[in-house]
């Protein structure tokens, strides 16, 4: 068995890093369950912020359930 077959195998699988912005993270956990605007960089979605996450939020919209990455978010505007 050669040296750069054993490298091979114990090769790491790649982890996901992503930047939490803290003062985001703590306004959306105080918006919980009321209706937000979020802004994303494609789109924005208007309805009732059901959950916060360090990666993500999900926003209830007419029964439906959207997840939405933060590092996608542009602004949140709590009504």
């Amino acid at each position: 068995m050669s040296a750069s077959n054993d490298e091979e195998r114990h090769v790491q699988a790649p982890q996901m890093m992503t930047h939490v912005d803290p003062y985001l993270y703590q306004m959306l956990q105080q918006c919980m369950d009321r209706v937000v605007v979020v802004q994303t960089i494609k789109d924005s979605v208007r309805g009732t912020l059901k959950s916060v996450y360090p990666d993500h939020v999900v926003v209830e919209v007419e029964r439906r359930y959207f997840h939405i990455r933060m590092q996608q978010v542009i602004w949140v505007l709590p009504e």
